[in-house]
């Protein structure tokens, strides 16, 4: 049987099919999750779909040297040494074009992907929203079958879907013991001035009277000072919105952390925010499909 060089890729059928064969479902869906999410931290891959940092590394390690993944570190200003960033590969995009029955062109991919990530003054502002995705599957993953997310669509699907409208960071369907919520997530680094922020929330409103479907939009926020500075400005809204901030957690975005506007209540858990809003209406299964 023929062998896959660790050099440069082949991309012959034989080699094609032997790499395939050595890929398991879980590869598959971090090649997946790579194509959608574009960046991806060794941690978060961890939270995503391992328990242990050894075997993660480990598979990583294997899924590099098949050229599926490759890497990069960014740079730090203060010393020491940033988590590696992994992104879907030559051939891993290859393998996922041949498992859609599509090309790698038609998949958008494109061999220069990893530098330009790593060189994107957004790189940081990604792996913050994917951030809140990846502790909300380790929350569902140790939850017993009591949690799931159920969908987590990437910034270029919304704006392929309504970014005429709206440009959410993300949107997301999260399900905890019986209740389950739609959001639209803006993840805030707290480098945009305050009213460029309120300012996102009429095209928000906007998209709602053109579907009929009310979705709320969760404002993630880098710090408590920024988010009662930002309330003040949100005493009343069209649309519902809640705000938490990204520091500091111990419970991650799932819990206790989230404070609609309007009314004074306590901080609800992510779930929870499915009873704040009697007016919201809850999309079919496919009414957001694209």
């Amino acid at each position: 049987m023929s062998r896959i060089p660790l050099g440069l890729p082949r991309f012959d059928a034989t080699a094609m099919a032997e790499l395939a064969a050595r890929l398991t479902p879980r590869d598959y869906d971090i090649l997946t999750f790579l194509y959608e999410h574009r960046v991806l931290t060794t941690h978060q891959i961890q939270r995503i779909f391992f328990t242990l940092p050894q075997p993660t590394r480990r598979r990583l390690g294997v899924l590099h040297k098949l050229h599926t993944i490759t890497r990069f570190r960014p740079w730090t200003p203060y010393g020491g040494s940033a988590p590696h960033h992994w992104v879907l590969g030559r051939t891993g995009a290859e393998l996922l074009a041949l498992k859609a029955d599509t090309t790698v062109k038609e998949l958008g991919y494109h061999p220069d992907l990893a530098m330009a990530i790593s060189v994107s003054t957004k790189a940081a502002h990604q792996v913050g929203v994917n951030d809140f995705f990846a502790d909300l599957h380790h929350h569902a993953r140790h939850s017993d079958g009591s949690a799931e997310v159920r969908q987590w669509w990437a910034e270029r699907r919304c704006a392929k879907l309504w970014g005429d409208l709206a440009r959410p960071d993300a949107y997301g369907r999260w399900w905890e013991k019986g209740k389950e919520i739609d959001f639209f997530l803006e993840y805030d680094t707290g480098s945009e001035a305050l009213a460029k922020v309120t300012a996102k929330l009429p095209g928000y409103a906007s998209l709602a009277e053109a579907t009929g479907i009310m979705t709320p939009v969760l404002l993630w926020l880098p710090s408590r000072a920024r988010e009662a500075n930002l309330r003040k400005l949100l005493v009343h809204t069209e649309i519902p919105v809640a705000t938490a901030v990204h520091t500091g957690l111990d419970h991650g975005p799932a819990g206790a952390i989230w404070l609609p506007i309007g009314e004074e209540q306590p901080r609800l858990r992510l779930a929870e925010l499915a009873d704040a809003w009697p007016q919201l209406t809850r999309p079919g299964q496919d009414e957001f499909t694209a």
